[in-house]
């Protein structure tokens, strides 16, 4: 997997919105946008969690779970709320059967993160 490019936009408007979330957790889940999208085909909220689930651990293997806590993220409703953000600012696009409630418990971030590197 390539380098996830956190110059690439800076995300200062949602930060400066909504300061729960770190730039750098946009900048993945944009990563994981865009790859789910290079088909065009539409991408659920489970599809953004399982991908945005392996590319966190691909970047930061047994780190995942710290990095994704300081950046502001404890559970799947936070990357929904995050998507959701983008979507108030018109970076990605929704339709009709998109809403948050599509990211609730998706997995548990602690084991899903810590997990694999459990000794």
């Amino acid at each position: 997997m390539e380098e996830i490019d956190f110059e690439s936009d800076l995300f200062e408007d949602l930060v400066a919105k909504d300061d729960r979330y770190d730039a750098h957790a946009y900048a993945l889940l944009m990563d994981v946008i865009h790859y789910l999208g290079r088909d065009g085909k539409h991408m659920s909220g489970a599809d953004i969690l399982e991908e945005f689930k392996e590319r966190a651990l691909d970047q930061y293997g047994p780190m995942t779970y710290t990095v994704l806590t300081e950046w502001g993220l404890s559970r799947c409703e936070d990357i929904g709320e995050m998507m959701f953000n983008l979507t108030d600012a018109h970076r990605v696009s929704k339709d009709e059967n998109d809403t948050p409630e599509s990211f609730v418990g998706g997995y548990d971030f602690k084991e899903t993160f810590l997990g694999p590197y459990a000794t």
